[in-house]
């Protein structure tokens, strides 16, 4: 079975589950219209939604 991934966006709203492809592709295309989002898994998007909290990376 296929690994399947969420993307978290802004307002920690969170995607449907989608293969590594159909998410890297959407976060690019958000990108180009300035939008911040995050791949995360399947299991993790689950997490962020039952607490309702999202780390946002830093990258430093």
């Amino acid at each position: 079975m296929e690994k399947k991934y969420v993307i978290v966006g802004d307002n920690n709203s969170i995607s449907t589950p989608m293969n590594r492809k159909e998410a890297t592709d959407k976060v690019k295309e958000y990108e180009k219209q300035g939008i911040s989002a995050y791949i995360v898994s399947e299991n993790e998007g689950k997490r962020i939604k039952e607490s309702g909290k999202f780390n946002t990376p830093k990258w430093e």
